[in-house]
């Protein structure tokens, strides 16, 4: 017989891997997609990310959605976990600006500088953001080459920074200063605008702290002790350190699906989502 639909068929042959590219999603040792919480729908993105998702057929955008969504939630709790789910998300969504950021942050919050530094570059090419030259640079420093950070530093796009980006920035910058041993120099990039004894910001406690012990490394106790004692007062004013009110959530169980909050802005433009203050800005390792 000739019909073709009852010829025997060669199986399918799993197309090449091409080694050109390096996500480690693309790997040969990948290891399964990790599983998602059954109340995860993907819708829970926010605006931007689902607009970019729009690329995507319906079987991979809903993949993808449900995966960022997850290594949003998993972010602070368990990152190489979220790092997973981002992983899983790149597998199909890998040419996305957002899928490359999260990749990039979440296995920069699992400690994989290397992983993170690629994927942030990307990201960077991708989209033009510079919001996250801080982490790269903070990357840089986890992989030994404080040199490599001071020089990101001084890249155009990065001296047009402001802000919390800045100040991220500064900081990373002052501690790659401390792995070479060069006190001033620690001490001068955190000199900046945002650097304001009399008015805080959300970085406020960590930039005072950080420019602090740097004072004491030099030598000026009484200047250190004047940054220090500033640190409580900008905790204070802001409501968070020791003076951050607990979160409260109150609903009967038959709500609780419907009360969970969303996730917004995942990822997205300025959230600097960078982990605990452990390994944000790596400041005085």
């Amino acid at each position: 017989m000739n019909d073709r639909r009852f010829q025997e068929r060669a199986p399918r042959e799993r197309p090449e891997r091409n080694p050109a590219d390096l996500r480690r999603s693309n790997s040969d040792e990948r290891g399964r997609s990790p599983e998602i919480d059954e109340d995860v729908t993907g819708k829970e993105l926010d605006r931007e990310a689902s607009r970019q998702l729009g690329t995507l057929n319906d079987t991979n955008r809903k993949w993808v959605a449900r995966h960022l969504v997850m290594a949003g939630r998993l972010f602070d709790i368990d990152p190489q976990l979220a790092f997973e789910h981002a992983l899983a998300a790149s597998r199909r969504g890998g040419r996305l600006a957002v899928v490359r950021e999260a990749v990039g942050l979440t296995a920069y919050a699992a400690g994989d500088y290397e992983e993170a530094l690629r994927e942030l570059r990307t990201y960077r090419r991708i989209s033009g953001d510079q919001t996250h030259l801080p982490v790269q640079a903070d990357c840089l420093r986890g992989l030994g080459k404080p040199d490599k950070a001071i020089e990101l530093a001084q890249e155009p796009e990065a001296t047009q920074l402001a802000g919390q980006s800045r100040a991220e920035l500064a900081m990373v910058v002052s501690g790659a200063h401390l792995d070479q041993g060069d006190h001033s120099s620690a001490l001068s990039a955190l000199e900046i605008p945002e650097l304001d004894i009399n008015r805080a910001f959300s970085f406020s406690p960590r930039l005072y702290a950080a420019y602090a012990d740097v004072l004491e490394l030099l030598g000026r106790d009484e200047e250190a002790k004047r940054w220090h004692a500033q640190i409580a007062v900008a905790e204070r004013a802001l409501g968070t350190g020791l003076f951050e009110d607990p979160e409260i959530l109150d609903f009967d169980e038959e709500d609780a699906a419907d009360e969970l909050p969303k996730v917004k802005e995942l990822f997205g433009k300025g959230q600097n989502r960078r982990g605990s203050d452990e390994r944000r800005g790596r400041s005085q390792r």
